[in-house]
């Protein structure tokens, strides 16, 4: 290209190359870069006190910085003469290190730019490995920036990490250390979403810290501490003999105080006490302060309703739609029309996230997907049009009172809707196919609220708990 025409293209011809460049910058990772004062210093005070301080930096031609990868090094470069960075210059392997670099040159622009595309990356990616993803980088984050509250980059993972159950992050994924930043960041009166009981909280910290023990110390955990599923189910455990016990105390220790045993069920304490895992003065203060009232889910709590609790409504039913399928079905037959509505059965009051899932199996044209409030809602018409009635269609637009907003992308067959109903804020949010879509803050919503589509000719949907892609 030749020369002149654009500002950006022509500095491109400056990154790293030691034509152009009167610094040699030697990395942690021993790799040789180059680099101009004069840009750099225009870009970063850090660097200008560095090259400009009147000391030996001012006059030598190399100088060393033995805390920053040359993969972070590379980003600042990129961003410092271009005033950009491309998406794909980040990836899972050097995105911490240009975080970090970013930081300490003290490069605001730069720090917000990856955490943009940080965002970008992690709500793209297919939930099964996003579930591997965000718990390993929040790992290799706390180990190398600083923990500090204005940490965009941490604040964001946490977020992510906090609203996966911990049962769904398998045992290694996630560090002691990044569990205790997370809970921390989850304790107390911070207002982060949180999707899991309280209970699961400690079982899946006690395990973490017997797998840093011993194989068979891990085992035992898995054996002696059963899932809530398990206690529902009225699995007994008949032993409480813990292999390699004190390890494990002292491995769990850190994590102690960010546990909230207040919201933890009496029942389910008093399989935690046996273990004598927990200190004896806990215990006795906790037998006592167990509160019925609080939710076991901290925070804002996320809830995934139980498949247990899902089913169409007979009775909050269109003419000529079919429930089939013991109630998780509705179907159209292939001549109805116009389009008529459902709501499930259970009522959407709690304080908290709640979610749930709809399966588009058979697309009718337009298809629809949200909640509605029983209070002048009718059943024969199109939910959108109506007053108390606000979902996404399939052409990618939200309705209420008939006003659509351009939401998403369309889709079909086999899509499969996330419904995320945010009643301490009174918003909704769609994920679809795996990719989550923004707050509605246009919507108004009320304090009760129902699962409801609509549908019509040959349209055929499920309602399911929500299940991470």
């Amino acid at each position: 290209m030749t020369r002149g025409y654009s500002l950006k293209q022509d500095l491109k011809l400056l990154v790293n190359n030691p034509k152009y460049s009167d610094i040699e910058i030697l990395c942690k990772d021993e790799k040789k870069l180059y680099g101009c004062r004069a840009l750099l210093a225009a870009r970063s005070e850090v660097f200008d006190g560095l090259f400009y301080n009147g000391m030996k930096e001012s006059y030598e031609n190399k100088i060393s910085f033995p805390t920053i990868n040359s993969s972070g090094m590379e980003i600042i470069l990129e961003y410092t003469y271009t005033g950009l960075i491309k998406e794909n210059s980040l990836n899972k392997d050097n995105i911490i290190d240009a975080y970090y670099a970013a930081d300490y040159f003290q490069i605001p622009g730069l720090q917000e730019l990856i955490v943009k595309i940080l965002k970008i990356i992690l709500n793209t990616l297919e939930k099964s490995y996003l579930k591997s993803y965000s718990p390993e980088l929040l790992s290799e984050s706390v180990k190398t920036l600083p923990l500090t509250e204005e940490n965009e980059f941490l604040n964001l993972l946490v977020k992510e990490v906090a609203s996966i159950s911990l049962n769904d992050i398998e045992i290694g994924r996630l560090s002691i250390t990044a569990l205790q930043y997370l809970l921390f960041c989850t304790y107390g009166e911070k207002k982060v979403p949180f999707a899991t009981p309280e209970y699961e909280v400690f079982r899946y910290s006690a395990i973490l810290a017997a797998d840093q023990v011993s194989k068979e110390a891990y085992k035992s955990l898995i054996n002696l501490l059963p899932t809530l599923e398990q206690i529902e189910n009225s699995n007994k455990v008949e032993n409480n003999y813990i292999t390699d016990h004190q390890k494990v105390v002292e491995e769990l220790e850190p994590l102690i105080e960010y546990i909230d045993f207040k919201r933890i069920k009496k029942d389910q304490f008093d399989i935690i006490v046996p273990l004598k895992i927990i200190p004896s003065e806990l215990i006795e203060h906790n037998s006592e302060s167990i509160n019925p009232d609080l939710n076991d889910i901290r925070e804002i709590p996320i809830f995934r309703i139980k498949e247990s609790q899902l089913f169409w409504d007979e009775s909050k039913c269109g003419s000529g739609l079919m429930i089939e399928e013991n109630g998780k079905v509705i179907r159209a037959p292939n001549v109805l029309a116009p389009q008529r509505s459902v709501s499930a059965k259970i009522a959407l009051e709690s304080k908290g996230i709640i979610e749930w899932d709809v399966i588009i199996e058979k697309h009718c044209s337009w298809s629809w997907v949200g909640v509605c409030a029983s209070e002048d809602f009718n059943y024969e018409r199109f939910s959108g049009n109506q007053l108390t009635g606000w979902v996404l269609g399939s052409t990618g637009y939200c309705n209420n009172s008939g006003i659509a907003i351009k939401y998403c992308p369309s889709f079909g067959d086999g899509a499969i809707i996330t419904v995320h109903l945010n009643m301490n804020k009174r918003t909704c949010a769609f994920t679809v196919n795996g990719t989550k879509y923004r707050e509605i803050s246009e919507w108004i919503l009320p304090s009760k609220l129902y699962p409801v589509v609509s549908l019509y000719g040959n349209g055929r949907y499920r309602i399911r708990s929500y299940r991470k892609f």
